[in-house]
């Protein structure tokens, strides 16, 4: 009888006859599997039980409007940051945490404006904004379609031409686009959708007559690039201010 089944007799040993526990390799799946699944999910980088409060009405860091291709903008103005008293981790926790709370599915882009910086006051670092950027999910790379720098001045353009392809991984340095005047801006933004800060204009305006200003060849003379509208530095320049005054 046993000569009847031929070269075509099989048998199948399942991992239990052997005694052996398959659920490692049924964990394994699992594994895999939840992994593919949280690659979108953002509740880890959510901080309810943080407060930021303060931050959000400085509004340096808004999601607002869209551009032409439908995709939604984060509006950050570099002026309204203030630098020395906002830890990196908590920039890094609060962008998360807008990112993952604001921001709907598809494409985004970033606005953000440069005009009147200052390094030491409102700038965290090209560092600290590499950190944060790598530390972001894959997926949120992958949505950002362009970065728009406005009114990028001399020194950052230098640093992002000599240094930019090794401080900044390759697929955040070829999304900037460098828009030194706001007309450019609209080709790509319709007016209106997001709001432009009145010292914005007022230093386009400045560069728009006095372009060599944007190089540092030729020196401001009304000094538009040293104003601080942020209500935090008011006390740090109150001085400088008194001295104008008397001089005018």
């Amino acid at each position: 009888m046993g000569s009847s089944f031929g070269d075509d007799f099989s048998v199948l040993v399942l991992a239990s006859d052997l005694g052996i526990d398959a659920r490692p390799f049924l964990m394994n799946e699992e594994t895999e599997d939840e992994e593919h699944e949280s690659w979108h999910d953002c509740s880890q980088y959510l901080c309810p039980d943080e407060d930021f409060s303060d931050l959000e009405q400085l509004q340096f860091f808004r999601l607002q409007g869209s551009d032409k291709n439908g995709n939604r903008i984060f509006r950050i103005v570099g002026k309204y940051y203030p630098a020395p008293v906002v830890s990196a981790e908590r920039l890094k926790k609060y962008i998360f945490h807008k990112i993952c709370s604001e921001l709907p599915e598809g494409p985004f882009c970033i606005v953000y404006m440069h005009s009147t910086v200052q390094r030491d006051d409102n700038s965290p670092g090209i560092t600290i904004l590499r950190w944060i950027y790598e530390e972001l999910p894959a997926d949120f790379k992958d949505r950002l379609h362009t970065l728009y720098f406005i009114h990028p001045g001399l020194r950052s353009r230098l640093v992002f031409a000599t240094f930019g392809r090794f401080l900044l991984s390759g697929g955040l340095y070829w999304k900037i686009k460098y828009i030194s005047r706001l007309q450019y801006l609209w080709e790509s933004i319709k007016k209106g959708e997001i709001e432009i800060p009145e010292f914005v204009k007022r230093h386009d305006d400045i560069l728009e007559h006095r372009p060599l200003t944007d190089y540092g060849i030729e020196p401001d003379p009304l000094q538009m690039t040293e104003v601080h509208s942020a209500a935090y530095t008011y006390g740090r320049y109150q001085e400088r201010w008194a001295v104008r005054e008397f001089m005018n």
